[in-house]
């Protein structure tokens, strides 16, 4: 499942949720990986006191399960569950969750891993960051994931 939501979101609850709605995994999987991406309040040496995170309607979710499609043909896990915020964020505030259910732990991680890092290069979302001076800039680079 893929969720593009434009407020807060508890992602424990979410995954919580999601492995109540999925009663076909009980007893299946073997392993849970959660990858949660938070925002910090520095980026490229500049104190970062908001950002605003947009993304292409559609297109996002479109390229967001291609993603997810192309793990699940590299490694072999159960489920996966993707939420992604967008609109105005602040430090701390929880911005992606990546859920990858697995019958061994391998899969777990590495499908997740792909995925994550393919959503920072390949998938649409714009952010724009407010500095604490006010002054604000677009992001024109994922920070290296390792």
């Amino acid at each position: 499942m893929i969720k593009i939501v434009s407020s807060g979101f508890d992602p424990f609850q979410e995954v919580h949720a999601y492995q109540q709605q999925q009663q076909s995994l009980a007893g299946k999987y073997g392993a849970t990986n959660l990858f949660i991406g938070t925002m910090r309040d520095l980026n490229e040496g500049d104190s970062v006191k908001g950002m605003t995170l947009e993304h292409y309607p559609g297109m996002t979710e479109k390229q967001l399960a291609r993603v997810v499609a192309k793990a699940g043909k590299q490694w072999d896990f159960l489920d996966s569950l993707v939420v992604h915020r967008v609109g105005d964020v602040f430090p701390d505030d929880v911005l992606v969750l990546v859920a990858i259910w697995s019958v061994r732990r391998g899969a777990a991680f590495d499908a997740s891993r792909f995925i994550m890092e393919a959503l920072k290069s390949q998938v649409p979302f714009w952010k724009k960051e407010i500095l604490v001076d006010d002054n604000s800039r677009w992001v024109e680079k994922n920070t290296d994931g390792y």
